[in-house]
């Protein structure tokens, strides 16, 4: 878990530090709940039941990811609090913040009075409980695949009365998911990959959603095989796996091309030697979020540049 804790806070960090890019698609149009779907009953992603008897008016998101969703389907006049890592669209980073994305203030999200709290895995152990226990409603979307994201998306829309709305939007983004895949589909090889998240260096395991997009990009995560989700390799380890795709998430905490070129022994590595060591934009593949299928042409045209030209 703690693996898991601090992988996930770097990311966040790490995204803080970027500029946010350009959104995709016209914006959703305004939102107007519809009550015939109520009271909605499902099991979240923790595996909880939950039931939603009314459509939220209040919503505060714990995460980045939740609230890229909520804006995405024109649900942002609803929200009432973000996390602080929360700043893409630019509009979310007026809302009101609630705490980091490890750290909560619970009583900040009690004061704001939400009907309906998104949280993820990480607060699934300690901050969902202390909030249903001040009778708060909360849902967990953790998506661990690219196909989650659109399950989340779908189910969030029908908690915010727009589920035909999110019902196209999930099929628009399957529709570029399966342009992505099918022209990764006719590449001729799968270059091994070292995705890194920071520099000690963490990459990424299996069971994330990181190792489904490097997947589905077309690429074999040389650390799929890890005992952990963000499992810390030895540069020993890495030299001897020989990655012929090097992935930097860690440049805005001023790790460079430049910097991996010059670490021991790392000049043997095929993707040094063939200058394929990329940086990343995080904001986009870190995120379980709408804008994860543009992480995923983004990460595909790194590992195969010549099926995108």
């Amino acid at each position: 878990m703690l693996d898991s804790v601090r992988g996930l806070f770097i990311s966040l960090a790490l995204a803080t530090l970027l500029a946010a890019g350009c959104a995709r698609g016209p914006a959703a149009p305004p939102v107007h709940p519809s009550s015939g779907d109520f009271p909605l009953s499902f099991t979240d992603d923790a595996g909880r039941a939950v039931t939603i008897p009314s459509p939220p008016k209040r919503i505060v998101s714990l995460s980045p990811s939740n609230t890229e969703i909520l804006y995405y389907l024109g649900l942002q006049d609803l929200v009432i609090g973000v996390d602080d890592y929360s700043d893409y669209p630019p509009q979310a980073r007026t809302k009101e913040k609630v705490g980091g994305f490890a750290n909560t203030n619970l009583e900040k999200v009690v004061a704001l009075g939400p009907d309906l709290v998104l949280a993820t895995e990480i607060h699934v152990q300690q901050v969902v409980p202390e909030l249903e226990r001040r009778g708060l409603r909360v849902v967990v979307l953790m998506p661990e695949r690219l196909e989650d994201v659109l399950v989340s998306l779908q189910l969030v829309g029908k908690m915010g009365g727009k589920a035909q709305e999110a019902d196209q939007a999930a099929d628009a983004l399957r529709a570029r998911l399966d342009a992505i895949t099918g022209k990764v589909a006719t590449a001729g090889n799968r270059p091994r990959v070292f995705y890194e998240v920071d520099a000690t260096p963490t990459s990424v395991g299996p069971g994330t959603f990181l190792d489904d997009l490097i997947t589905k990009a077309g690429g074999d995560n040389i650390a799929a095989d890890a005992q952990s989700k963000w499992p810390r390799l030895s540069p020993e380890s890495i030299v001897l796996r020989d990655p012929e795709v090097i992935v930097l998430a860690d440049h805005g905490f001023g790790e460079t091309v430049e910097k991996v070129k010059a670490r021991p022994g790392w000049d043997k590595i095929s993707a040094v030697r063939n200058e394929r060591v990329a940086p990343v934009d995080v904001d986009i593949t870190n995120r379980p979020g709408p804008r994860a299928v543009d992480g995923l042409e983004e990460l595909a045209k790194i590992f195969h540049p010549e099926v995108f030209r």
